[in-house]
C-alpha cells in the first residue's frame, strides 16, 4: 500500500475543528508540523502531528488531538497518528489564514481612521 500523502492529512484537517470557533483546525493556524514516516509493517503510514492551542489554558486539546488521531486513523493508509501539542511558539491571531479570517469576519482591508461619531447629548 502507498504511503499516505501530505494533502490527504491536511484535508482531514480542515474536518477537525475547534469546538469553540467556527473554523477548521488548519486554517486557524494550529498545525505547527506535519511529518509522515513509513510504519513498521511497511505497507502503511505514521503520521506524527505537532499542533498549538489558541491559549494554553484551553481545556478541549484532548478532544481536538483525539478527533485528529481518529480521523487520520481512519484513512487505509494510515497505521498509527499521533499528536502532540506545544505552545512554542505561542499561537497568535495572525497565524488565521485569509479564509479563515473571512469566515470570523474579521476585517481584511487596511484600517481606517477612527473619527469621533457624533452625538447629541440632550443633558448638555
Amino acid at each position: 500500500m502507498a504511503q499516505v500523502k501530505e494533502e490527504q492529512i491536511i484535508n482531514i484537517l480542515k474536518q477537525c475543528y475547534d469546538p469553540e470557533l467556527p473554523v477548521d483546525l488548519w486554517n486557524l493556524g494550529l498545525i505547527y508540523n506535519i511529518k509522515i514516516q513509513e510504519a513498521y509493517d511497511e505497507s502503511k503510514s505514521d503520521v506524527n502531528i505537532v499542533m498549538s492551542l489558541t491559549t494554553p489554558g484551553c481545556t478541549m486539546g484532548g478532544q481536538m488531538s483525539d478527533d485528529i488521531k481518529t480521523k487520520l486513523e481512519m484513512l487505509d493508509e494510515v497505521k498509527q497518528a499521533f499528536v502532540e501539542v506545544t505552545f512554542d511558539p505561542p499561537w497568535n491571531p495572525e497565524m488565521i489564514t485569509d479564509e479563515a479570517k473571512e469566515k470570523l469576519g474579521l476585517n481584511l482591508s487596511e484600517p481606517k481612521e477612527r473619527t469621533e461619531p457624533k452625538i447629541e447629548k440632550e443633558w448638555e
